[in-house]
């Protein structure tokens, strides 16, 4: 498989999880000028913004480490063009979740980082 094709399926992976863990998902690899979040969901009261890393082993890194401030910050930036978009309104609960995947194993870290200007 390509990188892309890779992604994809682990995305899929992260999404049925979610979906297991009584999460709606509301929208997969959400796109704009500002960048991509790979899953929007609904969880409780709270709207969730989830980036989806995967590492085949140790020798990678950890997937969490992958979601550095400049990623975050692209993220919030998306988020917030979605919120006011889509939503119309940027008063909604909100969260950024990251979705670990090395080999077999999903942890799902919830509230992974704020709002990043």
């Amino acid at each position: 498989m390509n990188k892309r094709q890779t992604g994809s399926y682990y995305e899929e992976r992260a999404t049925q999880f979610l979906k297991e863990q009584g999460m709606t998902v509301l929208e997969r690899n959400f796109r704009c000028r500002q960048g991509e979040i790979d899953i929007i969901g609904k969880d409780k009261d709270s709207l969730v913004f989830v980036e989806v890393k995967f590492r085949t082993g140790d020798n990678c890194g950890s997937p969490f480490h992958a979601v550095g401030s400049a990623k975050q910050k692209v993220i919030s930036r998306v988020a917030m063009y979605y919120l006011t978009s889509r939503c119309r309104n940027t008063d909604i609960p909100c969260r950024f979740d990251v979705i670990g995947i090395e080999g077999n194993k999903i942890t799902w870290l919830q509230n992974a980082f704020d709002y990043r200007l």
